[in-house]
């Protein structure tokens, strides 16, 4: 239900996209691109954050040695992003970038495009064709308007058949969109209209809390669907921010199962203990748990275990004390309300992986 397999599976470095694989995570480092030390403890801080595919801007050459200093650093696959000079695409990659990612609005002209594909093509370089609204082609806009859903398909079509004319099919395609509705249904489309994996995204989705609802109802919504094969949930944020969102969206829809994943209720009237300090801690507590488990925070025994009876694990409330139980069953009872937590976290230690 949530990889496409009916897409071309392309390889960045050792990390497959589309045609079955798994969903994979990216970001993008946010370091000024001359401060080579910088990116490179941020790149290392992001894999261990469970980054699968780590892009770098390349504007000119000197950014280039931070590309070739991130390939030496870290395991993960290194994408190049590159705006308004072809001639950048291809010293990245000769530089050893895993993938390309350009942008057909201001890439430049075709024979450019045509160089990229060639080299590209000979080094095994799979190329990212990153349509954003707000860089579309004047002659689409003129034709549709305005950066509708299928302006930029069309965009995207378009520098697919240039590529393909070239004899290059690595490709992956994003249409990516500030406004939700416009991106949603442009990878609709794309789902409709081509073979090649899709790397999902809201562009300039703000800051964490809009940011992170507007990505998850375009991405998690188009995932659903069977559509996308690679995602990036984009903050005006810490890049670990934009790991860790995707990984919890992932978690959500069932599609990454290494690590917890928490329900808890609301509380009410009823609620006689302190839940939402007590889930908050307990979010914090087992961050870092990679079990394939589901664990429940409940107020009461109304909504515990009774509605969370689903659940491997949790606790919920009474009057200043609590209950442990274990997939819907009490296991123990009148656990004083400060020990609740550190009790569910010992259960948890003992469980297997």
């Amino acid at each position: 239900m949530y990889t496409n397999k009916t897409t071309k599976r392309v390889n960045v470095g050792s990390v497959p996209i589309g045609g079955g694989a798994d969903i994979s995570i990216q970001s993008m480092l946010a370091v000024f691109a001359h401060d080579i030390d910088g990116n490179v403890q941020s790149a290392k801080a992001l894999a261990a954050a469970g980054c699968d595919i780590l892009r770098v801007s390349v504007p000119d050459e000197q950014s280039i040695k931070t590309l070739e200093k991130l390939k030496e650093s870290v395991d993960i696959p290194i994408v190049a992003d590159i705006h308004f000079d072809w001639r950048l695409a291809v010293k990245a990659a000769e530089a050893g970038a895993d993938k390309i990612r350009i942008n057909p609005g201001n890439i430049g002209d075709e024979a450019g495009v045509r160089e990229v594909a060639k080299t590209c093509k000979s080094r095994g370089i799979p190329i990212r064709i990153g349509v954003n609204s707000g860089s579309l082609e004047k002659s689409i806009l003129a034709r549709h308007g305005s950066a509708t859903a299928e302006a930029l398909l069309e965009s995207g079509l378009y520098h697919i058949s240039l590529l393909e004319k070239y004899d290059f099919d690595d490709i992956v395609l994003s249409l990516k969109s500030s406004n939700v509705a416009t991106m949603y249904d442009a990878y609709v489309l794309a789902a409709q209209a081509v073979k090649y994996p899709l790397h999902l995204g809201v562009t300039e989705a703000g800051t964490e809390n809009s940011g992170v609802i507007k990505s998850a109802a375009g991405i998690g919504g188009l995932l659903l669907r069977g559509i996308g094969d690679t995602v990036r949930i984009s903050l005006t944020d810490d890049p670990i921010k934009e790991v860790e969102a995707a990984k919890k969206l992932l978690g959500a829809l069932g599609i990454r199962k290494d690590g917890i994943r928490f329900v808890s209720c609301p509380t009410c009237g009823r609620t006689q203990i302190d839940l939402i300090g007590i889930a908050k801690e307990a979010e914090k507590r087992l961050s870092g748990v990679k079990k394939n488990i589901t664990v429940a925070i409940m107020g009461c025994i109304v909504n515990g275990p009774g509605e969370a009876a689903a659940a491997d694990i949790g606790i919920a409330g009474g009057k200043g004390s609590g209950v442990l139980f274990k997939k819907g069953k009490i296991v123990s009872s009148g656990i004083p309300e400060d020990r609740l937590l550190d009790t569910l976290i010992s259960e948890i230690e003992k469980m297997q992986e």
